[in-house]
């Protein structure tokens, strides 16, 4: 079986850019290189360009790591800038000729591939799904790790500040971004940072950072004299792409917001008549993703495999959340971002009633954004029990830094497909204190330890729910979910790939609603059940002995690597 994958950065990338779904990326690569009869390629664009050769092309990766390199690939000058903000509301996010040809060209002569799996569509056109007009027996499966096809910001987060539930035809489009970025300094930095990568100059080393400035001033004049030149040579009709008289004199005038309507019913409508599969993180994307039009019919709930499964086998449940002294332990690991909610964090930290706080102690893992920041964390250390923090933190260190944990908080203010962070807290059985927005709710499938996102009052009586002894951790774990392990995932995927592939056609989708609302989370039944948390047994259903515990209970409270107290 031959697969292709695309994401818009390598998922080897010097700079780790891609987030968890490089992380995700990689694991999937080096899982299925192990399957026999499996041969997975990688292509990524809208990174890489050339600073005097702008026709799109497709290339071995020359820079990076060496791991796998014969089986990595990227298109350089894409029509389609990535991430989805250097780009954003660009007609090449739909359509660039040119570059949807290269990539035809690359499946014509390192395929035909068995599946192409998208796993973003952010740096080539949407356009370039529309791949079973040549190859019609190809499976093409899309994954939804972000809402890029519906929003060009990718999170449905209106201007850094809210989750967006009715982007109003397109209007809200376009005042979204706070700061729109200028595409053509953008493509110049890619294509002074590839011709340093080319030459075996590597992003973070001192050679790259010294090179870079001095480098970018001598592209931007190169560029210009380059393109002076070019012009000039043309001939005056080689720059019009009209052939009729009247077409030079007149100009298609539409209302900017027009673009954004027909880029989200564009590429739903492709994704509807050329995909075989969207696999969703989560049921809840499920939910996002028919609201705006995606056909039921195509969507899979996928969960992701992680390594941290094995934790699951490896740890018990407490016997409560509130710790002997009538304390709790809460959680936030992650990014100081808005839409994390960790700023909502602080606010509904802040606003607690004081016999709540001093029930509280707060762990903080997460990089200083700024010096305010660190002075709310400081003077919020007078009203809780303790507080935590840690300027970041490394994944060997997790087993350290939750081993004394009795709740995670993801209190995200947009929906978060399936945060990492949760699965990482959830494999080592630490409840999870939820926002009612994203995929994280459906790990615990407790109703009770779910808040409305962005509401402080709700947050403190659900944490008042958890002192007071209401949330039974006995309970809450016959309810929860199993992680995936990569092999449960790779088992998964497997079978969406050998599934045959269907003829074009436009499924018949739901109305896409403006608001995008999705309705209350409703578990997946035939999923969830059959991997509810179960008593731990060996093969021949005898009980499996727990780990021993420390004398005296949970132990004596130890400090988290690189923590320190607030």
């Amino acid at each position: 079986m031959k697969i292709l994958f695309y994401n818009w950065v390598d998922y080897l990338d010097d700079e780790k850019r891609g987030g968890g779904v490089s992380v995700y990326q990689r694991n999937i690569i080096q899982a299925l290189d192990k399957q026999p009869g499996v041969d997975c390629t990688f292509l990524s664009s809208g990174i890489s360009y050339d600073l005097l050769d702008s026709k799109p092309r497709w290339d071995r990766i020359k820079h990076g790591p060496n791991e796998n390199r014969q089986n990595r690939y990227e298109i350089v000058n894409s029509g389609c800038l990535s991430p989805s903000h250097h780009s954003f509301g660009s007609e090449g996010q739909l359509d660039d000729p040119a570059t949807v040809e290269v990539f035809h060209q690359f499946i014509a002569e390192k395929g035909p591939f068995d599946v192409i799996h998208f796993n973003n569509l952010e740096g080539i056109p949407a356009k370039a799904l529309r791949i079973k007009e040549k190859w019609p027996d190809t499976r093409v499966v899309f994954s939804l790790h972000n809402y890029y096809p519906m929003c060009p910001q990718v999170n449905l987060w209106y201007q850094e500040r809210e989750n967006c539930t009715d982007f109003d035809d397109g209007r809200k489009c376009e005042h979204c971004l706070p700061h729109q970025h200028d595409t053509r300094i953008v493509q110049l930095a890619n294509s002074v940072a590839y011709n340093l990568k080319k030459v075996g100059v590597r992003p973070g080393s001192r050679l790259f950072d010294r090179g870079f400035g001095p480098a970018m001033r001598v592209a931007g004049k190169t560029a210009r004299v380059y393109n002076t030149r070019i012009r000039k040579g043309r001939p005056a009709s080689a720059t019009s792409t009209s052939t009729t008289g009247a077409s030079k004199l007149l100009k298609r005038v539409e209302a900017s917001n027009l673009k954004f309507t027909r880029r989200r019913r564009e590429m739903v409508q492709l994704i509807n008549t050329h995909c075989d599969q969207v696999l969703c993180v989560s049921a809840r994307v499920g939910q996002v993703a028919k609201r705006y039009g995606i056909a039921p019919a195509l969507i899979r709930t996928s969960y992701i495999g992680t390594r941290h499964a094995e934790k699951f086998a490896q740890t018990t449940p407490a016997k409560s959340i509130v710790r002997p002294d009538g304390t709790v332990t809460i959680a936030y690991l992650g990014y100081m971002r808005r839409d994390k909610g960790f700023f909502f964090l602080l606010d509904a930290l802040e606003a607690l009633p004081q016999d709540i706080a001093a029930r509280v102690n707060v762990m903080i893992c997460s990089r200083l954004v700024d010096q305010h920041t660190m002075d709310r964390i400081t003077n919020l250390s007078t009203r809780v029990a303790s507080m935590l923090f840690a300027d970041g933190y490394k994944h060997d260190e997790l087993d350290e830094l939750l081993s004394e944990v009795d709740l995670g908080v993801i209190p995200v203010l947009w929906e978060d497909n399936l945060p990492q962070v949760a699965i990482e807290m959830h494999a080592r059985h630490i409840p999870l204190l939820t926002s009612d927005l994203g995929g994280a709710q459906e790990l615990g499938n407790c109703r009770d330890l779910v808040f409305r996102a962005g509401d402080e009052k709700d947050f403190a009586d659900r944490l008042k729910l958890v002192l007071d002894g209401k949330i039974s951790t006995k309970k809450y774990w016959e309810g929860a979910m199993t992680p995936y392990s990569m092999e449960d995932h790779i088992a998964e995927l497997l079978e969406v790939y050998n599934a045959p592939a269907r003829a074009i056609e436009t499924l018949e989708a739901p109305a896409p609603d403006k608001r995008g609302t999705p309705d209350q989370v409703t578990p997946l039944r035939d999923r969830v059940t059959s991997r509810r948390v179960k008593a731990k047994t060996d093969g021949k259903n005898r009980p499996v002995k727990p780990r021993p515990k420390p004398a005296g209970g949970r132990g004596p409270r130890k400090p988290a690597p690189r923590a320190r107290r607030v």
